[in-house]
């Protein structure tokens, strides 16, 4: 039986990429930097955020990019142009709670970018029981390790967990640590033909689609 559904945050339960790469762009632009094109965001995608700058912007000064990127991501969050939930998926995260399963995250965001999603006040309170990120893990997806301490806190079988999340490297963490794993291919950004099949349990075209698929899960 499924106990535990680990969710991805990025393009899984929220579209961001697009707005991720306006937001980091915007800090290049203060720093007096050209922007990133597209397709380099596109590839380095994925990754965490300070590993995968200096792809996206040769050269650049990264401590400085790291002082500057909370103010505006904070901007961000309050204007509503980033980490949006739309009603559809907090329905789907309602639907699992009310099965009985135990709702988390696991992202490879840093802790500041993630705290938010884990206040008291947010719509994800009640409804997410922890979250897991740079913050409190030693592991990057897409090293299986990554899990290790979502298993250790919790005590759950990795048998009894599916990982949900939008990219092959998602894909892999999960596998690699005995998890089913559902592909969210909403974002557009992956195809399914990229990914193992070997480590794909499900994919669904939409967020919501992953109550029907954990349900054929057991």
């Amino acid at each position: 039986m499924i106990r535990a559904v680990i969710v991805d945050v990025d393009d899984t339960l929220c579209l961001t990429e697009a707005a991720s790469f306006d937001l980091e762009n915007d800090v290049l632009a203060r720093m007096g930097r050209p922007a990133m094109t597209r397709t380099v965001h596109l590839k380095t995608w994925g990754e965490a955020l300070l590993d995968a700058m200096p792809q996206r912007s040769p050269g650049l000064d990264l401590a400085r990019f790291a002082a500057l990127f909370p103010g505006v991501h904070q901007e961000y969050l309050a204007d509503g142009r980033l980490d949006v939930i739309p009603p559809e998926n907090l329905d789907a995260l309602d639907e699992l709670v009310a099965a009985g399963r135990t709702v988390l995250l696991l992202t490879s965001r840093a802790e500041a970018e993630v705290e938010h999603l884990l206040a008291p006040d947010h719509v994800l309170a009640g409804r997410v029981s922890a979250g897991y990120h740079q913050g409190n893990t030693r592991f990057r997806k897409p090293d299986p390790r990554a899990f290790d301490e979502l298993l250790a806190e919790t005590g759950f079988h990795p048998g009894e967990c599916v990982y949900v999340g939008d990219s092959p490297g998602d894909a892999v963490a999960a596998g690699g640590a005995g998890m089913s794993f559902i592909a969210c291919l909403q974002s557009g950004v992956r195809r399914l033909d990229e990914f193992d099949p070997g480590y794909v349990t499900a994919a669904v075209d939409a967020f919501p689609g992953i109550v029907a698929a954990i349900d054929r899960l057991g």
